[in-house]
């Protein structure tokens, strides 16, 4: 399995996707909101993901913004 996580950040809330796979979702797209317990959720999602591949899922993120090279 090739696990892998894209977020696309934003100013109020934060959208996650979590693949197992190529076209192989890991649960549904969480739409995310930026406090301390949602995120704690996010993490113990990443976590779960971690377990079930037996890999650290790469974390890609939408290039705009401050996180665009340029």
């Amino acid at each position: 399995m090739n696990p892998v996580v894209g977020l696309d950040i934003a100013k109020g809330e934060s959208h996650v996707q979590m693949l197992l796979d190529k076209k192989m979702p890991y649960k549904n797209s969480v739409k995310v909101n930026h406090t301390v317990e949602v995120l704690e959720e996010v993490h113990a999602y990443l976590l779960d993901l971690e377990l079930q591949t037996g890999m650290k899922p790469p974390i890609v993120l939408e290039a705009t913004g401050h996180y665009q090279d340029g």
